[in-house]
């Protein structure tokens, strides 16, 4: 009765199945590259704020706008999160 629910350990999956799992990783790859690259540029703005530097503040809110936008385009990002994060940086490139 206890082993009647378990799957065995050599199931085979069908092969739409594999296809799914092989797409899911290669998305899932390039999504967290494109969150890398996103965070790069956030990096980068935060160590233009702490120099107090408004040329490149400026170029790097820039690249993190148009990598937000460009997130939400591709479904990486929700819509709010990218508002509340462009907001964010703005209010904090106002204040230095």
């Amino acid at each position: 009765m206890a082993e009647e629910g378990k799957k065995g350990p050599n199931k085979k999956k069908c092969p739409t199945a594999l296809k799914r799992i092989k797409q899911s990783k290669a998305k899932n790859q390039r999504n967290s590259s494109f969150k890398s690259r996103v965070r790069t540029a956030i990096r980068s703005f935060e160590t233009a704020l702490s120099a107090k530097d408004k040329d490149q503040m400026q170029t790097a809110l820039k690249s993190v706008y148009s990598l937000m936008d460009k997130g939400v385009k591709q479904g990486i990002y929700k819509e709010n999160k990218a508002s509340r994060t462009k907001s964010r940086m703005a209010t904090l490139q106002k204040t230095a």
